[in-house]
């Protein structure tokens, strides 16, 4: 159940991150309030995971779930462009984040 909370803590790390840019600035009152509801339930699902979990580890991956899971929802959404070799950075972050649950 830790790891659920982990993983729900990050995927609305991307979520909150996804409101906030589409508040403009905090100017589009829905989805400014849309932002703190996640920054909430993000900082909440975490703080269960920490219960458990050293720091050292959910931290990271907390924002390794989010740092990847923006640059998704950026190019899928936004459509940001990403060159080849980010793309290889990213597979990185990602490796490292698998890599740090799979050895803890």
């Amino acid at each position: 159940m830790v790891w659920f909370d982990l993983v729900t803590a990050g995927l609305f790390e991307v979520f909150w991150a996804t409101m906030m840019k589409l508040s403009h600035g905090f100017s589009q009152l829905g989805f400014s309030i849309a932002t703190l509801v996640g920054m909430a339930l993000s900082f909440y699902f975490l703080s269960l995971a920490t219960k458990q979990l050293p720091f050292s580890l959910a931290y990271p991956i907390w924002t390794g779930i989010g740092a990847v899971g923006s640059i998704v929802v950026g190019v899928f959404f936004f459509k940001d462009v990403i060159s080849p070799l980010t793309w290889v950075f990213i597979v990185m972050l990602l490796v490292g984040i698998l890599g740090i649950k799979f050895t803890a």
